[in-house]
């Protein structure tokens, strides 16, 4: 297994400072507390501006890929995940959840409260471990992992620009084309360790069993070595133990060394 980590250098930090300065004197940076990472984060982009990101690249998934209308999926999907974004730390937001009707083992979320799972997984899963998948993709909705990631990618105007409502300007296609292939890529290991202990943490809020988490990853890792290939989701996520490792620390459990084997 592959744990894909990006980063992007898309400006020298002293270019990346200097516009961050011009940008702050024109009211476009904010100073906010994260009330995921619990750290103070420089914005561009407001949560208005979010959910607008939000609306126009689900927009361009449904178009793209297939949503499932299979009724049992949508209420089981939707039961559980309402219970976690009931107890989740951002609450200014409303949490669609899609099921996309492939046999691939993946799960992602964009900015603004929108959730996706594949068939293959949904139908791997009990409903505790389930509910882990939709809570980890919450996290990273919670903590703003797609907006820090976009703004740092894409720029300001670029990112701004994919919230707009103006889909005859080519800009626009391109914008919200561009905000997706970066949200498929997958997060940095420290984003996606984050959203596990947020996950851990809201299912537990929630009433299920937090210690489902590491018998996701386990499935998962087994799942993983009946094929050639690693499947989709630890192309997108760190290493399974890595990540067993996080939920175990978070719900102070006692740590095995096969913990700290990759």
């Amino acid at each position: 297994m592959k744990c894909v980590e990006t980063t992007h250098k898309i400006f020298p930090t002293s270019l990346l400072l200097v516009t961050c300065y011009l940008l702050s004197l024109g009211g476009c940076v904010t100073t906010e507390y994260n009330v995921g990472t619990h750290r103070q984060d420089i914005m561009f982009y407001s949560t208005e501006k979010e959910i607008g990101l939000g609306q126009n690249i689900a927009k361009k998934i449904a178009k793209e890929l297939e949503i499932s209308s299979n009724p049992y999926h949508i209420e089981r999907i939707t039961k559980i995940g309402a219970k976690i974004a009931k107890v989740c730390d951002r609450q200014e937001l409303n949490y669609y959840f899609y099921v996309i009707d492939k046999d691939e083992k993946n799960a992602f979320s964009i900015p603004g409260g929108y959730i996706y799972i594949y068939k293959g997984l949904l139908e791997l899963l009990d409903d505790d471990q389930l509910a882990f998948v939709l809570a980890h993709e919450i996290g990273h909705i919670v903590s703003r992992h797609g907006v820090k990631r976009l703004q740092a990618a894409l720029g300001y105007n670029l990112l701004v620009l994919a919230s707009t409502r103006a889909p005859a300007d080519p800009q626009f296609s391109r914008g919200v084309s561009a905000a997706l292939a970066q949200i498929l890529a997958g997060y940095s290991r420290e984003d996606e360790l984050n959203a596990d202990e947020l996950a851990a943490k809201y299912t537990q809020q929630a009433g299920f069993n937090p210690q489902a988490g590491i018998k996701t990853m386990e499935k998962l890792y087994q799942e993983g070595k009946k094929t050639v290939r690693p499947i989709s989701y630890f192309r997108t996520h760190p290493y399974a133990t890595q990540r067993i490792r996080q939920i175990k620390e978070s719900l102070h459990l006692p740590l095995d060394v096969e913990d700290y084997i990759n």
